[in-house]
């Protein structure tokens, strides 16, 4: 993945109890509190803001079947880490939902306190991912888990490390073909491979940096906003991605305009802002 041409920006959740929510990212996911009003907080790892909560105690509370997030996933910089931050979650009693080898990465599953899926993972090294006709190979499999805390060696867990990123976005949808249509037509993803159910999309050569799934969400309409969950997924761009993507949009598809980049709504009204790297 190249970070001169494409990144994944921060992902921003609309919550009933910011203080409540933003507390379960500092102290079980180990994300550091950057900013905080009455309204909004930022948190991220060193000077990076990864995810931001909008508060708003009167919207909805998203149901698990409608299209929208499946999942954030923040990414650390190496096995190690994510070993130590295995060891904390034991050490701490912290609920996971799931733990699994993915063959590209492995990686640890929680939800937040409002139902917002977690992933915190780690990828294997790239040289070791196996493609074949461009698709790469993924698997779910049990996590090695003591293998894993092995790796971590006697070094606490002290938080999210400077380095860490979203890694990807996980998002549930209707339907698969107009998620590809969006994603892959429209934004310009590669396609690198089919799960039943699921489709996952990348930029230049990464396992994946998006994914679509019907799993709960099968035949979900366009999303009834004001909402919790996901409010905006944030893609950072070079120029000539930017102008390519600009290059393609029918009329009227864009939602929003600005100095810094272009807002468009995917096929279920989830907000995807394109901003400049």
């Amino acid at each position: 993945m190249s970070q001169s041409t494409f990144g994944m920006g921060r992902v921003a959740l609309t919550v009933n109890d910011i203080a409540t929510v933003g507390d379960y990212y500092e102290k079980a996911i180990g994300l550091a509190r950057l900013s905080r009003d009455g309204e909004t907080a930022t948190y991220g790892a060193g000077d990076r803001v990864l995810l931001e909560l909008r508060a708003d105690r009167a919207a909805r509370r998203r149901s698990a079947r409608e299209a929208g997030l499946f999942h954030t996933a923040f990414l650390l910089p190496a096995r190690a880490d994510l070993g130590r931050y295995t060891r904390f979650l034991a050490e701490n009693r912290i609920p996971v939902v799931g733990a699994s080898d993915h063959a590209v990465s492995e990686a640890i599953y929680l939800t937040d306190p409002e139902g917002n899926g977690i992933e915190v993972y780690a990828d294997r090294p790239a040289a070791d991912w196996q493609w074949k006709d461009g698709s790469v190979h993924m698997v779910t499999e049990a996590l090695d888990v003591a293998g894993l805390v092995a790796a971590a060696g006697d070094s606490p867990w002290q938080g999210a490390p400077e380095g860490s990123v979203v890694g990807h976005v996980h998002l549930q949808v209707g339907a698969l073909p107009p998620a590809e249509a969006f994603y892959h037509g429209l934004l310009g993803f590669d396609i690198t491979t089919h799960y039943p159910g699921a489709t996952f999309y990348s930029a230049e050569g990464y396992h994946h940096h998006v994914a679509t799934n019907l799993w709960n969400s099968r035949g979900a309409g366009k999303r009834d906003f004001p909402s919790t969950g996901l409010t905006e997924m944030e893609i950072l761009l070079d120029p000539a991605r930017a102008a390519a993507i600009r290059a393609r949009l029918p009329d009227g598809q864009a939602a929003g305009v600005d100095g810094a980049g272009l807002t468009l709504e995917d096929p279920w009204g989830t907000p995807i802002a394109l901003k400049s790297l």
